[in-house]
């Protein structure tokens, strides 16, 4: 029987518990990672949800100012489309101090009907 004289190096290669300690380490960066991409990506969609409805406030809005008409006072609801999603635009319509001018706020609300965005102008009667 032939007996090897005892090693100075010490074996190579990883103990368990430095494996099990790495992978744990790995899984913890994934976790923060994929925590991290979903949070970019509901924030992209909220800007993009609020962009698609700053799109139909102002289409409302531009619309009141070329019609050159006087708005009556009150509330009134209309949809709009854009890229292919459904919003509402409550349409508000106010008195100012001055009676030759009028508020008007755009509130657009998606299908659940959150609020995203509010606009305000003020229409002068000439």
């Amino acid at each position: 029987m032939t007996r090897f004289p005892p090693s100075r190096h010490r074996p190579r290669g990883f103990t368990l518990v430095e494996v099990l300690v790495a992978v744990a380490i790995v899984a913890i960066a994934l976790a923060a990672g994929s925590r991290a991409a979903g949070t970019l990506l509901g924030n992209a969609q909220r800007l993009s949800d609020v962009t698609l409805a700053q799109w139909c406030a102002g289409n409302a809005l531009a619309g009141l100012k070329l019609s050159r008409q006087y708005p009556d006072l009150g509330t009134s609801t209309a949809s709009c489309s854009q890229l292919g999603r459904q919003f509402t635009n409550a349409l508000k319509v106010q008195a100012t101090l001055n009676p030759s001018f009028r508020r008007i706020d755009v509130t657009v609300t998606d299908e659940s009907g959150q609020n995203l965005v509010t606009l305000s102008t003020v229409l002068s009667r000439y």
